[in-house]
């Protein structure tokens, strides 16, 4: 948006507060696109927990098969042929402070479970964090603005 008055500007400002605060107290439900931005990952309420379940890919189709990325490396060899899309990779997040939930966290990439927290670090940005023997390490995920637009998988051209 470019803003040419100074009037317009603290006019659409003002008209952005609403939002910004009601993003802020839904808390870290929505959609959010990972660091690397190859995914998005919508959290959701679960059990009386927050869950997290991938919705998008960058890359929805595996180069080598020609189908659906799957999850090749999934400890149970009766799903590794399911699609990473639609996987439920955040589970159990329930309060454990102030802006921040623990619970587990699921990664394909090596198909194993960690411990791990979701922390909101603001109304646009949290950071996940995947624990092993007491040592985290995380990334800050963003804030996706239109989740029914960026729910949908682009085809490669």
């Amino acid at each position: 948006m470019h803003v040419t008055r100074p009037l317009a500007g603290l006019a659409a400002g003002l008209f952005m507060l609403p939002a910004a605060a009601m993003a802020q107290t839904s808390g870290p439900t929505g959609v959010w696109l990972t660091q690397k931005g190859d995914a998005q990952v919508r959290v959701a309420p679960c059990g009386g927990a927050l869950c997290g379940t991938i919705v998008w890919l960058r890359d929805p189709i595996d180069p080598e098969t020609g189908r659906p990325v799957a999850d090749k490396h999934n400890p149970d060899p009766a799903r590794r042929a399911s699609p990473m899309l639609g996987t439920q990779i955040m589970f159990g997040m329930r309060p454990s402070g102030a802006d921040r939930w623990s619970g587990h966290f699921y990664n394909g990439e090596d198909g194993k479970t960690y411990e791990g927290n979701l922390v909101l670090l603001g109304p646009q940005s949290v950071k996940v964090e995947g624990c092993l023997i007491g040592i985290c390490m995380g990334e800050t995920w963003q804030r996706v603005g239109n989740a029914t637009a960026s729910a949908k998988p682009r085809r490669k051209s």
